[in-house]
């Protein structure tokens, strides 16, 4: 590997973005614990019996110096970045176990997530880029299909969910499903798109060339239409990627989203908290992978 990819940036403007980036990041992490402290427990005023029925409840604990505070694992409102990264400490430590059915570690959950979203993603990628080959090379036929094309795009892919269920009757072929139609019509209107606004000089060179049909489709219609196609692919990525998480939740299939929901099952906001962070932070990590895929089928690099 070239040594010069590893080597720092020597722009300052990079430098001034990344240390207002951390500075961001301390008044927000700053502020957020200001906002969730609570005063220290006094109990000037409090009988014994009282004291002992907020003990009872949970309420207050005994720390090592014999006074009582508050019990950190007991929250009325919304938890702070300390708890919260507790929480996350607690996760990561065991991230592969498996206790029963449901109770299964963060890469696990992750995984199940990432491999659902993959196949659906997949299929549908396949499948639209077949269609809008078809209908964005024939005008006849794109001109009949665009409207209902308009029609189905804005449905969400959610709305689909009670229908795939009842059809295949599995959660899991379902949220593959919700992830499929997710991530179809974006694609294949993009890519028809594309094809329907070639430069018919490239097709007239081409016939010039005699290029025979499938030559003239790998070599001169799709690569003058990746752009597009990349464009709607891109588009469908992001709308995959918000549908595969309420699929998991409202479907309760292990994964992310899963995640999400049982722990507001189980009113633990911290652990809510980290499913949020972990959605995104798998979101992210997964679209600087593709956006690494489509530039290198781009011409924009």
């Amino acid at each position: 590997m070239n040594p010069k990819t590893w080597r720092l940036p020597r722009d300052p403007k990079w430098w001034q973005a990344k240390i207002l980036s951390v500075v961001i990041l301390v008044a927000l992490l700053g502020g957020w614990q200001y906002a969730t402290s609570r005063p220290a427990f006094d109990p000037t005023g409090k009988t014994e019996d009282e004291l002992m029925l907020l003990e009872f409840n949970g309420d207050i604990v005994m720390n090592d110096a014999g006074d009582y505070v508050f019990n950190e694992e007991k929250t009325s409102g919304v938890p702070g970045p300390l708890l919260v990264g507790k929480k996350i400490v607690e996760e990561l430590s065991h991230p592969f176990h498996k206790n029963g059915t449901n109770d299964h570690g963060i890469g696990h959950l992750i995984f199940y997530t990432v491999s659902r979203f993959s196949v659906g993603f997949v299929l549908a990628s396949v499948v639209a880029i077949l269609v809008g080959v078809v209908v964005g090379l024939n005008p006849v036929i794109f001109h009949a299909v665009n409207p209902f094309l308009q029609v189905l795009k804005p449905i969400s892919p959610l709305a689909w969910m009670p229908l795939l269920l009842y059809t295949v009757q599995k959660p899991t072929i379902t949220a593959i499903l919700v992830v499929f139609m997710a991530s179809l019509w974006p694609t294949i209107a993009n890519t028809a798109f594309g094809l329907s606004s070639i430069d018919k000089d490239y097709l007239r060179v081409s016939r010039m060339l005699e290029f025979g049909w499938f030559r003239r489709l790998f070599t001169v219609i799709l690569p003058a239409a990746a752009p597009a196609i990349v464009a709607g692919l891109r588009i469908s990525f992001g709308s995959a990627l918000v549908a595969v998480v309420p699929a998991e939740m409202l479907l309760g299939e292990l994964g992310v989203g899963y995640l999400t929901w049982i722990e507001w099952n189980n009113l633990d906001i911290a652990g809510v908290l980290f499913a949020i962070l972990v959605v995104g932070f798998v979101g992210f990590l997964m679209d600087a992978l593709f956006s690494k895929l489509s530039k290198a089928a781009s011409y924009a690099t």
